[in-house]
């Protein structure tokens, strides 16, 4: 187990979380700080796949997706915040340890960015297995979502176990790593030409 934190521990929560977040609201209690940022990232994603769900219903209007589409901007702005929050605390963390890399290879893969990967395939691992569950498909439908649930599993496992790697390399000054800030653009009207345009006409 890394000083950082426990990747076991960290993937026993995201399918906890899931599971719980499908029957009440989100609501993030952990104490172990790490843990807590990541819950954060889950918590985004969760939000960010249902409205995408809902974007894909047959009976959706237009109107009705860009109101979806508004939403999820927003999420998808706050999931990058925690994922680079998480990155924040680690190399925090590490330079309080005098852990700091020095001109260790650079590790183009943050930690933040492994938890999303984590957490999207602890999404679909939940709602895959139930289509291997679902009384109304047909037993080749289940057939087949078995075997992709079995794949995801395999890189759910693959993923978690490179991450361990990865914070081991990082205390032991093998590799380091960098935040990379995302600079989304679409969501900032001084930054995107569409909304920029708009309000300058709209002043003239």
């Amino acid at each position: 187990m890394s000083p950082l934190f426990d990747v076991q521990r960290l993937v026993r929560l995201l399918e906890q979380c899931v599971e719980r977040w499908h029957s009440v609201p989100i609501v993030h209690d952990e104490r172990s700080q790490p843990l807590l940022l990541a819950s954060l990232v889950h918590g985004y994603n969760f939000a960010i796949w249902h409205e995408e769900d809902l974007a894909r219903a047959e009976n959706v209007d237009e109107a009705a997706i860009g109101r979806i589409k508004r939403r999820i901007d927003p999420l998808n702005q706050s999931r990058n915040n925690a994922m680079e929050a998480v990155d924040e605390w680690v190399l925090t963390t590490l330079r309080g340890a005098g852990r700091d890399g020095g001109d260790a290879p650079l590790h183009s893969e943050s930690v933040g960015a492994i938890v999303d990967r984590l957490s999207i395939l602890s999404l679909k691992i939940y709602h895959m297995r139930e289509e291997t569950m679902r009384d109304d498909a047909s037993e080749e439908h289940r057939a087949r979502c078995f075997a992709k649930l079995t794949v995801l599993i395999e890189q759910r496992d693959d993923l978690a176990r490179a991450l361990e790697t990865l914070l081991e390399d990082l205390i032991e000054g093998r590799k380091r790593f960098k935040v990379y800030r995302q600079m989304k653009m679409y969501n900032d009207p001084s930054l995107n030409p569409v909304l920029y345009r708009q309000r300058r006409e709209g002043r003239e």
